[in-house]
């Protein structure tokens, strides 16, 4: 393997067609080079050629906007207390904490849609079960559409980040993926003043994602910063493309050798609302996460000192889904009862 390692002034833009259709090898290797130096660089990309229709795109925008909109009396028929263990629904205006402080934003949760007789519901699976769709006509549909289209894409990104480490293109699906775990998030940022009495700095505070990879649609507002080894880095929106980061989940595989990297997405106050869409593709809630074998023995793994939240990832031991719940309790402690 040419395990090298490039430094670049922005975050590197990703042709991924080759994954999405039957391409060559000389194609695909050239896709799982550029993946391999971004993860080692950042941890972040962009990925361009991705496949999942526009127009789709812009009609969920427009009925996230139309949610958004309504009073947050009406948004709160959807409150995320009313999911219960299935974690899903919506949230206020700093309703969602990182580190125990609130984000300024509001968001609506969602997931793969189970019915109430799935086996995993039945078994009171934490994070799994129905949605709280709000009653905004279309938007359901275009939830499930987006949600089924960016998952596709997820599968084909995981099987570039195997070939990026020399391995099976298969190796994810057939240890982790073959039923991720599928979380996705709607956000709004508003363009509005903080309450004086509350303790709000940013719209999300720094953090690392907690599964293997999230793809995230932005909208062309911004405010999505990485931190780098030279400082933070702006995010800035590219049209056509979603950025993905890898999640501790990777970097524990890895050994840390493509590390989970913290960003954080400051307030927005470009004057209108900011939206943004973060799926988060994970491995499968019952997955024993294990190192992967071969891989360059990283000699500074643990890198809890520096970490925003002092954890060792690589210690962990246990399924995802107990990495998972320990985690989103802390986001939010109020509905912590519900799921652990």
């Amino acid at each position: 393997m040419n395990h090298t390692s490039e430094t670049h002034a922005a975050l590197p833009i990703i042709d991924v067609s080759a994954l999405i259709t039957d391409s060559s090898a000389e194609a695909l290797q050239t896709v799982a080079d550029r993946i391999r130096n971004a993860c080692r660089a950042h941890g972040f990309f962009y990925v361009s050629g991705h496949g999942v229709d526009s127009a789709l795109i812009q009609r969920l925008e427009m009925l996230s906007r139309r949610f958004f909109a309504l009073d947050e009396q009406e948004k709160m028929r959807w409150r995320m207390a009313l999911g219960g263990r299935a974690w899903r629904g919506y949230f206020p205006l700093g309703g969602e904490l990182t580190s125990g402080r609130p984000d300024w934003k509001e968001g609506l949760y969602l997931g793969t849609e189970l019915a109430d007789d799935h086996p995993l519901v039945l078994a009171a699976t934490p994070v799994h079960g129905r949605n709280l769709f709000p009653d905004v006509p279309a938007f359901r549909e275009a939830i499930l559409q987006y949600m089924e289209a960016v998952t596709t894409l997820g599968q084909a990104l995981m099987r570039g980040i195997a070939l990026s480490l020399e391995l099976p293109a298969n190796y994810f699906e057939s240890r982790y993926t073959a039923d991720p775990l599928i979380l996705f998030r709607i956000f709004n940022y508003p363009s509005q003043d903080v309450p004086k009495d509350m303790d709000v700095q940013w719209g999300v505070g720094e953090h690392t994602d907690y599964g293997l990879l999230t793809i995230l649609l932005q909208d062309q507002i911004g405010g999505l910063q990485v931190k780098t080894p030279g400082g933070w880095t702006d995010a800035t929106p590219v049209p056509n493309t979603f950025i993905c980061n890898i999640g501790d989940m990777l970097e524990r595989m890895t050994g840390g050798w493509y590390r989970s990297t913290a960003h954080r997405v400051v307030r927005n106050t470009s004057g209108t609302d900011r939206l943004s869409f973060p799926l988060f593709f994970d491995p499968n809630y019952f997955s024993r996460v294990h190192p992967i074998e071969g891989l360059p023995h990283v000699p500074d793994a643990d890198d809890s000192a520096s970490r925003w939240d002092k954890e060792n990832v690589h210690a962990f031991n246990g399924i995802y889904g107990d990495y998972l719940l320990n985690k989103v309790s802390k986001v939010f402690p109020q509905l912590r009862q519900e799921v652990l």
